[in-house]
């Protein structure tokens, strides 16, 4: 075990979901597939041209504060951050340094230091035909939240479950997409190594754009900084970069002090009081956050951790699944959460990969799930013929207690034709039967197959079961 041990710093940046960019009027989309089609004048940083504050941009951060226990900022104002880089129109960036948005909170017991609000820049695409650089300017002013922690967080993996956490916020508050694969959202991880309680030198990672890059370049600098120290070397404060394909960081700039971006107030931006934002409002309209929920989901419906987290970790599924409990509970009060869960986690969820669509265009509405599963829990359908349902109610829409009349699905309550078919299977597969009375089980299911198949489903296959030893073991 080697002396030197971790701390870590994350700074997370998501862009906001809103109608138009942070500055302008131009549409925010992430969706546009057309280079510098929403552009305007002051997002591409014409002479005369002036910004106005996006409110909503300005509320949605507000509201991630609140859900994370911070304090909205008394008094804030926007800052230019100078510096010059071919996708930042400006040659500066409308930030904020000195009175940011939002001040503390906390979330999975790392404290944050405060959240801010700044403009996206725009995007640089290499042209391999040309070999030159383009540059796309649609994400340019794009609203961008960074949320900055302490130094709280001491492995690669805590700081990986942090961002997951924080991007499940953000999407159940419907601030943000946070697509890490879209670029919607990515962090900068600040590492340093100490034998002591004093804090080392750190090194800043930039632009980590996947969960499993900000594991990799997080473990990598632990290891880097601690083969250096262990060799009485310095480690040096700086920006670094991680190489994706070698699996490494790599130097970019001796890492620069904060009075080197030159902040100073937006002279075009006046300070503001958020208190005008109707802060009680804004609190009050939060949703349950998913630890909230992760709770309630086990104490009500009596999931284990493990389905809780696969329902909260999705939250258009988790809120499916809600409304479908809400028609099972008026049906069945006690029963079929179980059976629910199953056939939304796994059966259903499987159409929907196969058919590459997700629940925003699903026919099956909640109501007729919670109907499949009282029709399993009361015994009407086996789960052969529920699995045969869904199909057809995943096709359709079609509510599957009208599929079972309509197509004369079931199970039959006629047990002289279920011995009848049994007495059948058994008059026709001497081969089987002798392999049974032989002690070969294989041969039982066999048996029952060939049973459920002549009644096209239409029983259980315990009560098959049951006939078949009954039948065969009178008759040995």
């Amino acid at each position: 075990m080697s002396e030197y041990k971790p701390t870590i710093g994350l700074e997370v940046h998501a862009e906001l979901k809103t109608r138009t960019k942070m500055f302008c009027d131009s549409l925010n989309d992430p969706d546009e597939k057309h280079p510098n089609v929403n552009v305007c004048p002051v997002c591409l940083a014409h002479p005369g041209t002036l910004p106005t504050i996006n409110k909503l941009a300005v509320e949605h951060v507000i509201k991630v504060g609140l859900a994370l226990q911070g304090k909205p900022n008394a008094r804030s104002r926007f800052d230019r951050k100078n510096y010059f880089y071919p996708d930042l129109p400006k040659a500066y960036q409308i930030s904020q340094s000195g009175e940011p948005l939002v001040l503390g909170g906390t979330l999975r017991n790392v404290k944050i230091n405060h959240i801010h609000l700044e403009e996206d820049a725009g995007k640089l695409v290499h042209d391999d035909s040309s070999g030159g650089t383009l540059v796309d300017y649609n994400r340019a002013s794009v609203p961008l939240m960074e949320l900055v922690t302490e130094p709280d967080i001491h492995t690669a993996e805590d700081a990986v479950a942090f961002m997951k956490e924080l991007q499940l916020v953000l999407r159940y508050l419907g601030v943000s997409d946070a697509d890490l694969e879209r670029g919607q959202m990515r962090a900068d991880a600040n590492v340093s190594m100490s034998a002591t309680n004093e804090l080392g030198t750190r090194a800043e990672v930039k632009n980590l754009n996947s969960f499993n890059s900000v594991f990799q370049a997080i473990n990598f600098e632990i290891k880097r900084q601690t083969e250096l120290l262990e060799k009485g070397e310095t480690v040096h404060q700086e920006t670094r970069g991680w190489d994706e394909l070698r699996q490494k960081t790599t130097s970019q700039r001796s890492k620069e002090e904060a009075q080197d971006y030159r902040y100073f107030p937006e002279p075009d931006l006046p300070p503001f009081e958020t208190s005008v934002f109707d802060l009680d409002a804004l609190r009050e309209s939060l949703p349950e956050l998913p630890a909230d929920k992760r709770v309630r989901f086990m104490k009500e419906y009596g999931l284990d951790e493990k389905q809780t987290e696969i329902l909260v970790s999705e939250p258009a599924l988790a809120n499916y699944f809600e409304e479908a409990i809400s028609e099972l509970k008026e049906q069945s009060p006690t029963s079929g959460f179980q059976s629910l869960y199953n056939y939304l986690t796994s059966d259903l969820r499987g159409l929907l990969n196969q058919a590459g669509t997700d629940f925003a265009d699903l026919k099956i509405t909640p109501e007729h799930l919670a109907h499949l599963a009282v029709l399993i829990e009361e015994g009407k359908v086996t789960s052969r013929q529920a699995k045969d349902i869904l199909t057809r109610m995943f096709e359709t829409g079609a509510d599957p207690t009208e599929i079972v009349v309509s197509e004369n699905i079931g199970v039959s309550s006629d047990m002289g034709e279920i011995e009848a078919v049994v007495t059948a299977v058994i008059a026709e597969n001497e081969a089987a039967i002798s392999d049974y009375r032989k002690g070969k089980t294989a041969s039982l299911q066999f048996l029952i197959g060939k049973a459920m198949a002549k009644l096209k489903g239409r029983a259980r296959p315990e009560m098959l079961t049951d006939l078949f030893k009954r039948m065969l073991d009178t008759s040995s």
